[in-house]
């Protein structure tokens, strides 16, 4: 896979923390660069905001369709019809993106990986196998993919490493037990996660906004 484009974001100069927000099927690193804007992490320094693009490729669910995407849909079965060789793919180019944020001179302890919906999947699947401890990762209105082989193949650096995740509870794209059966699973490996539920759709409210907010001053809050 070709390195990742991306757009950068940063709050004020010499960024002393990274977030790197995954966006949704079909969207692209634009997508949440407003909702970014709308956190004020102030109190934790200069921060950079890392929006890749996914590449473009066939999506089986919408018939064949190109678009950005950071694996195949197969189908609305998630789970038992996996993409897994892209999901590995899109794995490998995001670890490069975290590479690099080290050299730039970030660390891992201050590197959230966010995402939303495919997104979300991709921050769980990454940030748990990464190889050095993250401050966080945040998963929206998604799921856990390759939940088989979590167990076997996440990263003991990771093993504490706090966990935001949050749904609609009227998602009809990823249904909500999706979202909390994921959480559960998390849990039952010991992972810290903080579960929350808003009454909307496949969508973000300010209110989960807010809460990602204060989550996000607590994992990235200056020693």
């Amino acid at each position: 896979m070709q390195p990742l484009q991306t757009l950068e974001v940063e709050t004020a100069p010499d960024p002393t923390a990274t977030i790197v927000v995954l966006h949704g099927l079909g969207a692209d690193g634009n997508d949440f660069v407003p909702i970014a804007q709308e956190l004020d992490l102030a109190a934790v320094g200069p921060v950079r905001f890392v929006f890749p693009h996914a590449p473009v490729q066939p999506v089986t669910i919408n018939g064949g369709y190109p678009m950005r995407a950071w694996y195949d849909i197969l189908g609305t079965e998630l789970v038992r019809r996996e993409d897994e060789a892209g999901v590995r793919a899109s794995r490998e180019a995001i670890e490069a993106l975290l590479a690099r944020e080290r050299e730039r001179g970030i660390p891992a302890s201050r590197t959230v990986l966010a995402g939303f919906s495919q997104g979300c999947a991709m921050a769980l699947v990454t940030g748990l196998r990464h190889g050095q401890a993250l401050a966080g990762i945040a998963g929206l209105s998604g799921y856990l993919p390759l939940a088989a082989t979590t167990a076997a193949e996440r990263s003991a650096a990771n093993l504490r490493t706090p966990i935001f995740l949050a749904h609609g509870t009227q998602d009809a794209v990823v249904v909500p037990a999706r979202g909390e059966e994921s959480a559960a699973a998390l849990r039952a490996l010991g992972h810290d996660v903080q579960w929350h539920a808003y009454p909307m759709g496949h969508s973000v409210c300010m209110e989960e906004i807010r809460d990602l907010e204060r989550w996000l001053l607590q994992v990235l809050a200056r020693p």
